[in-house]
């Protein structure tokens, strides 16, 4: 094994330590945000201690039999365990290298997924409407919940965005690879000469932001204006002014709601919309600047990036990121995009993990 990475573990292996100390101690119980976050930490560490812990028992085991050699009677038997151990650890050391790679923060959180159709007139407005039910059979599969923020109709169908709220285990780390632009090759229904016109729409996927890491916003910076809700949603919608649009004055960004029937969930809604965009604002220069640095541009909500092309004469779908082509439009358009997102993770992971070494190789701090 790499000494750094080996050194790195080590770290890592006392840390955990420290922090099992620091959570027995009362002090720690006594301050629940404190107690939290050090529960979250131990928790992420606790497979990595795990796995190296049968590393080093597994090189204890080997640094035995070595011994053994030297007895003619046990010779035979060292060799076995010698080479049961030296597979093991080919087994245990790329595991180690996975568990080293830092996750994402977001990753377990539910996301704000907005959807806006772009070049293509009514035709990228009626695909949108094709992404969003995409992400909608997707969540079935996963068993998340989803629920509509907002909607504005497009002239002829579909969307001119939409914007949802997916909730469930893990929906970040699957939805993140979806933040760019989508093209579709299709020839629209309203062609009558059967040309293929090409159309594309955006994602953004922003998590959610949580309760201790919420901005706290000030009622100066915000106007909140109220209206009648359109769309679905019986009478109701169209006598009050349940619907709500909130605009934060220093940066401009305006959200939405109008799906709830109370006017109070719509505003928690929005708020907590608007918050999420904030953080994403504030993160976006870190992330830029990341994702400048890789081939593979995950979660940045990267809309200037052509992410994906949909070409529905030729079934085909081909992510650009990773050179992936697969001729099962039909299947992913029903939710089946498990096919593509395991692809992303996997070369995700991998260049993480090339960053990794090369930090460690450069001896850059742990």
């Amino acid at each position: 094994m790499n000494p750094s990475i080996r050194g790195k573990l080590e770290q890592l292996r006392d840390r955990y330590g420290e922090i099992a100390a620091l959570l027995a101690d009362p002090q720690t119980q006594e301050n629940p945000d404190r107690l939290r976050a050090l529960g979250r930490e131990y928790a992420q560490l606790e497979p990595l201690v795990a796995c190296y812990r049968s590393y080093r028992q597994v090189e204890d085991t080997i640094a035995e039999s070595e011994e053994m050699l030297a007895d003619p009677e046990l010779a035979d038997l060292a060799r076995e365990e010698i080479s049961a151990g030296t597979a093991r650890l080919e087994v245990l050391e790329p595991e180690l290298r996975q568990l080293l790679i830092p996750p994402d923060p977001h990753d377990r959180r539910n996301v704000f997924l907005e959807i806006r159709a772009g070049t293509g007139g009514a035709e990228a407005a009626l695909f949108a409407a094709d992404l969003a039910r995409m992400y909608l059979r997707l969540a079935e599969r996963k068993g998340w919940t989803v629920e509509p923020i907002s909607e504005s109709p497009g002239e002829l169908g579909g969307y001119k965005e939409t914007v949802l709220r997916i909730s469930g285990g893990g929906v970040f780390s699957h939805l993140k690879f979806e933040a760019g632009a989508h093209r579709v090759q299709r020839v629209p229904e309203t062609e009558s000469q059967g040309r293929i016109h090409t159309s594309a729409c955006t994602v953004a996927v922003l998590p959610e932001a949580e309760a201790i890491d919420a901005l706290e916003l000030d009622t100066k910076d915000l106007r909140i204006d109220t209206y009648r809700a359109s769309g679905a949603g019986g009478q109701h919608v169209n006598k009050t002014d349940s619907a709500v649009r909130i605009t934060h004055l220093p940066s401009g960004i305006v959200v939405e709601c109008q799906d709830e029937r109370s006017q109070h969930k719509n505003k928690a809604r929005a708020l907590s919309l608007l918050q999420s965009k904030l953080l994403s604002q504030a993160q976006e220069a870190q992330i830029d600047e990341q994702a400048r640095s890789r081939r593979l541009q995950v979660g940045s909500g990267d809309r200037s990036e052509r992410i994906r092309t949909y070409n529905f004469p030729q079934n085909r779908v081909t992510d650009h990121r990773i050179n992936l082509t697969l001729y099962q439009l039909e299947e992913i358009m029903t939710g089946q995009l498990d096919q593509v997102i395991d692809p992303l993770l996997r070369e995700y992971r991998a260049e993480q993990l090339v960053t990794l070494m090369h930090d460690r190789t450069q001896g850059a701090p742990p």
